[in-house]
């Protein structure tokens, strides 16, 4: 399984803040260079990367990703209100590995099919955050009227074979993540799923591991150092 540390930015800092609740954010630090650098030098094979301010429709930091892509030498996965055609070619042109779309870009299954004909599978994602088993998406209400798995599932048909999958319950709540919930939609939707939300111990790690899920987004718990990420790449490499 992967390990991917979360960055969260909004303003040009990294933050915390839930997508149900953009008011509550809190201030980690204000440098996410800094952050990035520190999780590339302690091994990280990937980070991830959203960018809030266009997740809550405020503007984007497309120009401090672009910097961060530039500075970095190991791949980002970057998400965050990316559903559009042309704003997701923009993030790949910057040097973004793979973008996590948002399940909005099931709303147009045509643009859907145009991004996932022009990258390999590895280029793309989708999100699919969920409220009691339904889908939740802030600029698309119909994403509830459909189960995790439904969205995931569809995602899958469409080409698209890597699902992001939080539980918004767990959100930064410290709680460990939803294993079974993950689990369930990696084998009826039949797509690769890496879990985010909740993770706050390194067992909960070995749990993802132990799923057989694909990967575990870790954001807070590694800001906190409730654990470091050299600790959480041994833990997970070992059987």
């Amino acid at each position: 399984m992967e390990i991917f540390p979360a960055i969260d930015i909004r303003g040009g800092q990294v933050v915390r803040a839930s997508r149900t609740d953009p008011a509550a954010a809190v201030v980690y630090d204000p440098d996410p260079f800094r952050v990035a650098a520190g999780y590339a030098a302690a091994g990280a094979r990937w980070v991830h990367v959203v960018d809030l301010d266009r997740a809550f429709g405020v503007g984007d930091q497309s120009d401090l990703v672009a910097e961060l892509v530039k500075r970095l030498a190991i791949p980002v996965q970057l998400g965050g209100g990316l559903w559009r055609v042309q704003d997701v070619m923009t993030m790949r042109d910057f040097g973004v590995q793979r973008v996590v779309l948002g399940v909005r870009a099931l709303e147009d299954e045509r643009a859907l099919r145009e991004l996932v004909d022009c990258f390999s599978d590895d280029c793309l994602a989708m999100a699919v955050d969920a409220k009691h088993g339904n889908g939740w998406a802030r600029d698309w209400p119909l994403a509830a009227s459909r189960t995790a798995v439904d969205l995931a599932g569809r995602a899958g048909d469409l080409g698209v074979s890597t699902v992001v999958y939080t539980d918004l319950a767990r959100e930064g709540a410290l709680q460990g993540p939803n294993v079974a919930s993950a689990v369930a939609i990696a084998q009826e939707a039949d797509v690769q799923v890496i879990v985010s939300g909740g993770v706050a111990t390194l067992n909960d790690l070995v749990a993802v591991r132990d799923a057989g899920l694909a990967g575990a987004v870790v954001g807070r718990a590694l800001l906190e150092q409730r654990f470091t990420l050299e600790e959480a790449l041994a833990c997970c490499s070992s059987s």
